[in-house]
């Protein structure tokens, strides 16, 4: 088994963990900061195959994009029970 092998195994480990951790939280910021790390990991994977356009897609709208949109969203969530 080779260094390739052994980083695309841990990688791989590491996206199912954090799509568990991110399904299975209770808090829903928790399962954001989950999700970006699972997105950021996917990006890892995907420079480990050689595509640096999709890792750098993923990485800015994946990782950055939706979290911001995600967070956000949350915030404007607490706002709206409020009486304007």
């Amino acid at each position: 088994m080779n260094w390739f092998n052994i980083l695309e195994t841990r990688a791989s480990v590491l996206l199912v963990a954090f799509a568990l951790a991110a399904v299975l939280s209770r808090k829903l910021l928790t399962s954001i900061i989950f999700l970006s790390a699972l997105s950021m990991t996917a990006v890892a994977g995907f420079a480990l195959l050689s595509a640096p356009d999709v890792a750098v897609t993923e990485a800015v709208i994946g990782s950055g994009l939706i979290t911001f949109i995600f967070v956000v969203s949350i915030r404007n969530l607490g706002k709206a029970g409020e009486e304007l």
